[in-house]
């Protein structure tokens, strides 16, 4: 993959011709093919738009220890956004520019209140910082590859550093669906509460979300909202649609992203990012 566009205000340079100057994609389920790949087409569309003047920008729920290793099999070298929002990483120079944790008394308040309401939770908790573990406890079902897994027994062991998010679990409710919408009725108000994907709801500090990040990163590029448009396949999707100028879902998106979607491509199995962007950039066509 060329390199994720521009990454200094001066370097952005006229694209008053171009439909978007910004092109935000998420990461899993999306850009990714189900084996985890991008596909040439995908790979050349996107390097069209960003040889036309318009920069990509990774938006991803993964933080960047779980994010780093797949940004370097893409050769992706420019601003990614992880952790939904909470960090900003620069891939060509492997830096974290900014990183925005959760308050874990906070999110111990948080558990009290879920809890109260559906019985015990399984944890895990991604730590902060560029080599940060992700801890998980028993019951805590994960089958994420490429995550640096570090069981723990300890609970006390969860809280002794920073963390990025905790990831919760309930050991017979298996609708994530349902999940969110119990953490988000109990405890709404003292975090935030998305689901990421299968198995894979997350409690974030309050107000965090995929915009929250993605616009600071079109700030440093001199760029706005109304220069983006944006790619996803999930609900934690939802508050970046909502920023974008347009947002478009895959086909295999969750229904409450479609339900918002300015569009609905083609599957990421079957390349839709590039289908959208072979009509918006005339180069990118085969």
């Amino acid at each position: 993959m060329t390199s994720a566009g521009p990454t200094d205000e001066r370097l952005a340079g006229p694209t008053d011709e171009l439909p978007y100057r910004l092109v935000a994609t998420d990461l899993d389920g999306t850009l990714l093919r189900p084996d985890h790949t991008v596909s040439a087409r995908t790979r050349d569309a996107l390097a069209a738009a960003t040889a036309a003047g318009a920069a990509h920008i990774v938006v991803t729920g993964r933080t960047v220890p779980v994010a780093r290793h797949i940004l370097d099999d893409l050769g992706y070298q420019g601003l990614a956004v992880c952790g939904q929002g909470a960090q900003l990483y620069h891939a060509g120079e492997h830096r974290l520019l900014t990183s925005v944790t959760l308050d874990r008394q906070v999110a111990l308040l948080a558990l009290e209140k879920i809890e109260a309401e559906i019985g015990p939770l399984t944890l895990a908790a991604a730590r902060d910082g560029l080599d940060g573990e992700v801890l998980f406890g028993e019951g805590y079902r994960m089958d994420h590859e490429g995550m640096p897994l570090v069981p723990f027994t300890d609970p006390a062991e969860l809280w002794s550093r920073p963390i990025s998010k905790l990831y919760i679990q309930h050991p017979e409710l298996d609708d994530d669906d349902a999940l969110a919408d119990a953490a988000r009725t109990a405890a709404g108000g003292l975090v935030g509460v998305t689901m990421a994907g299968t198995g894979l709801v997350e409690l974030l500090p309050l107000g965090l979300t995929k915009a929250t990040g993605l616009s600071m990163a079109a700030r440093r590029l001199g760029m706005t909202a109304g220069d983006a448009i944006a790619f996803g396949d999930m609900p934690n999707d939802i508050p970046m649609f909502g920023w974008a100028k347009h947002g478009v879902a895959m086909a295999n998106a969750h229904r409450d992203l479609k339900a918002v979607a300015d569009e609905i491509t083609a599957s990421n199995a079957e390349d839709g990012i590039a289908v959208v962007l072979e009509r918006l950039f005339p180069a990118a066509r085969r």
